[in-house]
């Protein structure tokens, strides 16, 4: 006698892995680009918006009225004015009016800051690139030493790296090489890290058809590895300049009189807060400006960057 057993259904057999975790991605988006995600997201971003108006409005309040009236109090009797932006970047900025203007410290800022981005970008991708794909003997403990490097304090370096770069030394300290090399070294452990992690995913099927093609490392680097990490590259950029133009302590510390970036004279006139505290408004709202100017012209790249690691795998 036999059995026949009945045809199996289409619940009986297993959806793969993919559709599984198209299934996933598919419930995400749709949670995400729901109206109820998009009213959080659009209040959070007005929430999140309103300091920066508030300090925009507060900047255009004249001298005589700032102690007294508010923005919108002074927005209703028309007396709003662009001159305070006018007089810290091009007259003065300080206690008295021989104070010199905000204008040289803007560019000091860009001066310090563009390089102490690229610096630890270049470097740090050419290590990630070698710990990844260039074995060599100790590079795991070497790999190791360099992870750990990012918890000790940056307080603990100063007086060593200070005595290197100061005048029994190298001599450079209190100029801009000073204060590149400092924000350098201070970002590399992250750098190396971070960046490492995005390298090492890079499928070895590419970079062996390079080298069968008799492409050397150089080569390598320059056409596979720096396109295929661009958006690292990018959130970490991101991350530097706003940790090195937001910076106080590296450059007061390793920089002097000529390389003082914008924060060194906004947090000494912020602790008086006399009788041109109306300066202050003007001034933070031009130091904050520029980050926002980069942020947004790479916020592209910074998402990529940020979901590259949850794609792979």
């Amino acid at each position: 006698m036999s059995v026949v057993m009945p045809p199996a259904g289409p619940e009986a057999t297993p959806k793969p892995k993919s559709a599984r975790r198209k299934t996933r991605a598919g419930q995400a988006k749709e949670n995400l680009t729901s109206p109820w995600a998009t009213a959080a997201a659009i209040i959070i971003a007005m929430l999140w918006t309103i300091p920066t108006v508030a300090l925009f409005m507060t900047a255009l309040i004249p001298g005589d009225r700032y102690r007294t009236d508010a923005w919108w109090e002074v927005l209703a009797d028309g007396d709003l004015t662009f001159s305070n932006f006018n007089h810290v970047l091009f007259q003065s900025f300080g206690d008295n009016s021989t104070a010199p203007p905000l204008l040289g410290n803007v560019i000091n800022s860009i001066v310090v800051t563009v390089p102490s981005v690229v610096f630890p970008l270049v470097l740090g991708l050419m290590a990630a690139y070698a710990f990844a794909w260039i074995p060599f003997r100790g590079s795991n403990f070497l790999f190791v030493m360099i992870f750990a490097l990012q918890v000790v304090p940056l307080q603990l370096a100063l007086i060593p790296l200070l005595r290197i770069l100061g005048p029994e030394n190298l001599g450079i300290a209190g100029q801009f090489p000073g204060v590149w090399i400092a924000h350098t070294i201070f970002a590399m452990p992250l750098a190396v890290f971070l960046l490492h992690n995005f390298v090492s995913q890079i499928p070895s099927d590419i970079l062996e058809a390079a080298r069968v093609d008799g492409a050397s490392h150089t080569q390598t680097f320059f056409r596979i590895i720096i396109p295929l990490s661009l958006p690292a590259v990018a959130s970490l950029a991101i991350f530097q300049f706003l940790w090195v133009w937001n910076d106080l302590l590296v450059s007061a510390v390793f920089g002097g009189s000529k390389t003082y970036p914008l924060t060194y004279p906004i947090s000494n006139l912020a602790g008086d807060y006399g009788q041109y505290a109306y300066l202050v408004p003007p001034a933070a709202f031009i130091s904050m400006i520029i980050p926002l100017i980069v942020f947004f012209s790479l916020q592209r790249y910074f998402v990529r960057g940020l979901l590259a690691g949850s794609t792979k795998g």
